[in-house]
């Protein structure tokens, strides 16, 4: 696929996903007071004001956590951890994989993830809504860009502070060098899957169907698997950064629960994750 037909495809795929959300976020409901009587202008620093703040509340929100919160941490933290000790192994796999994955998938899976690209979709939901005074898709909006930012800005500075080798460096997975500048050491955790997993996971809180919402959330995965197959992370680092996306998301939805009168789907039940073990098998079940 070349550069061209991606640009052409990532517009289509744009223009696809402003009419889906369009439709279902109610774009003939009665707009908000606030909508009606303020500028474009006025809009739009109230929103990069919450974008800012938001991205601030995501990161001091675990000190808010109770036991629930640090219960679910820690399964997460034990399931990267295990993940962790079958890491070689599972390369290996999906390496060998990759060769029958269909080159449209792979460049998808290369592109997307890109904060060049995630900005371009995300930046074109927010001002659609911005400039059609649309405030559930402004705060749709304003949810994309800040949970990519600070899920983003996390993971940079993750990867430098931690240093691990990528699977193509011909290292194991063992291997960490702090603060090496050289990519090859930038593995931990990976940067498309949490950017990508942010998007779908941030849209998918506009569906109440279950289907649509699963059929989200594996387009989403696509560009961090797409990762295993290139030998660019482990399975840790993607499923890590996975988890980290929907930390994120919650965290700044929440955050914006209190500056916008437009809910999601309020009655719904949150994502959760169980890992499930048994002789000879290791899998993670989803609730939704």
């Amino acid at each position: 696929m070349t550069p061209t037909s991606l640009r052409q495809a990532f517009k289509v795929s744009l223009f696809i996903l402003l009419s889906f959300l369009c439709s279902n976020s109610g774009y003939s409901q009665k707009r908000s007071n606030a909508d009606v009587t303020q500028n474009t202008w006025q809009l739009f620093t109230y929103d990069v004001g919450n974008m800012f703040q938001s991205i601030g509340y995501s990161y001091v929100r675990p000190l808010s956590w109770e036991g629930k919160q640090w219960g679910t941490f820690g399964a997460v933290v034990a399931g990267t951890g295990l993940i962790y000790l079958f890491d070689e192994g599972s390369a290996d796999y999906f390496s060998n994989q990759g060769e029958n994955i269909p080159d449209f998938i792979k460049d998808y899976g290369r592109n997307v993830g890109t904060p060049e690209n995630n900005y371009f979709i995300t930046g074109g939901v927010y001002l659609t809504g911005l400039f059609t005074k649309n405030e559930k898709l402004r705060r749709t909006g304003v949810l994309l860009v800040a949970s990519a930012s600070s899920a983003g800005l996390l993971q940079q500075l993750t990867k430098s502070l931690v240093g691990r080798a990528r699977p193509e460096s011909g290292n194991g997975k063992d291997t960490f060098d702090p603060f090496n500048s050289n990519r090859s050491y930038h593995s931990f955790p990976s940067g498309h899957a949490m950017l990508a997993f942010t998007n779908a996971y941030a849209i998918a809180k506009q569906f109440k169907n279950p289907w649509i919402k699963a059929g989200i959330y594996t387009v989403g995965a696509i560009p961090g698997i797409s990762r295993l197959w290139e030998d660019q992370h482990w399975f840790s680092d993607v499923a890590l950064g996975i988890a980290i996306s929907i930390f994120t998301v919650e965290s700044i939805d929440r955050y914006l629960d209190r500056k916008y009168d437009q809910k999601y789907n309020e009655n719904e039940k949150n994502l959760s994750w169980d890992l499930n073990f048994g002789p000879g098998q290791m899998g993670v079940v989803v609730r939704f």
